[in-house]
């Protein structure tokens, strides 16, 4: 067969671009000819193709173009048009849902989504932030009633998707469980080069991975870890990723002091060893679709704590879930690991 694979992003700091590389190479292991369309990308492929639809530069310019790209008409024709003779398309998010609906409308392609999710607009920190994402989210919703199938990666989206939208969406949390390398992450991964690399010491150390935006609660978290140092003072609260709302970040580096550290996006190759590190996985998160970070961590024999939310039941194993948005159970939670 010859299938595309649509992402808005290909690129390692998304977890859904992770998938998506996963899928491709399954994909391609089983004989189909694949490849991937992305408005930009920046992972390497291997032995498919990756065409790059293009974007503006900027992270507000971008943020409005994937909102508003139906109505770029041009490239919206241009690249529909190229998915012509496809036997499958697999839309991994919006706004490529709309190219994929275009293309099952014209050429009659098979088209099926995955359902990711869309955090709850009120989490968001002002007016703008909350109406972007409402809008988003109905546009997302309503993308995905032309699929032939949608697969939401965990039941909490499941009942999310056919609450709003009445889809009866399928199960596929095994694609993205897969993605995750039990070579790579297993217990006892060494974690001595982040010590040493962040002079932590034998200090206890908190981890958390995942983008920086308002609804992944990192201002509670720092909250919480503030409470941590009230009984632990040599501790350490290390972030992992990369920002995605300019303003917030810069009121997080307000609030934290020399004992938090902002390491940014790490690689795929340097991230067990960050696990590793660490002495209890924390996330304040209030919203998540699936939090494969919290997972990754489980396998490296890491106890995790986290808020009572949305996913954290079906993924969270071995550790402590918490009051949603209390940052004082969280630090009691973390303190009971360290």
């Amino acid at each position: 067969m010859k299938i595309a694979l649509l992402t808005h992003t290909f690129s390692h700091f998304s977890g859904i671009d992770r998938v998506v590389e996963t899928q491709a190479e399954e994909l391609l292991g089983q004989g189909h000819d694949v490849t991937v369309y992305a408005l930009e990308a920046a992972i390497e492929p291997q032995g498919y193709d990756v065409k790059v639809i293009g974007m503006p530069a900027g992270q507000l310019l971008q943020r409005i173009y994937r909102l508003l790209f139906f109505l770029d008409v041009q490239k919206v024709r241009k690249t529909t048009a190229s998915l012509k003779g496809y036997d499958l398309i697999i839309s991994h998010f919006y706004p490529m849902n709309v190219i994929a609906a275009r293309a099952k409308k014209r050429f009659g392609i098979r088209y099926e989504a995955y359902n990711y999710g869309i955090g709850f607009e009120h989490l968001f920190t002002n007016f703008t932030e909350r109406a972007y994402m409402k809008m988003f989210r109905r546009l997302a919703n309503r993308s995905m009633k032309a699929a032939d199938e949608v697969y939401s990666i965990s039941r909490f989206l499941q009942d999310e998707l056919e609450r709003e939208t009445g889809i009866n969406s399928k199960l596929a949390d095994k694609l993205v469980y897969r993605k995750i390398d039990r070579q790579k992450f297993h217990p006892g991964v060494n974690g001595s080069s982040v010590r040493e690399k962040h002079g932590l010491g034998g200090e206890p150390v908190v981890l958390f991975v995942g983008r920086i935006s308002p609804h992944k609660g990192t201002h509670l978290l720092i909250e919480a870890f503030k409470e941590v140092r009230k009984e632990r003072a040599g501790a350490r609260l290390i972030i992992v990723g990369k920002p995605t709302f300019d303003s917030y970040f810069e009121s997080l580096k307000k609030m934290a002091d020399e004992n938090v550290t902002f390491a940014g996006f790490v690689a795929d190759e340097e991230l067990p060893s960050y696990y590793g590190a660490c002495n209890v996985y924390a996330t304040a998160s209030r919203w998540e679709g699936f939090d494969i970070p919290v997972v990754e961590a489980q396998y490296c024999g890491k106890p995790v704590a986290a808020f009572d939310v949305c996913s954290h039941r079906e993924v969270i194993k071995e550790g402590t879930l918490v009051e949603d948005g209390d940052p004082v159970k969280l630090a009691a939670a973390i303190l009971k690991y360290i």
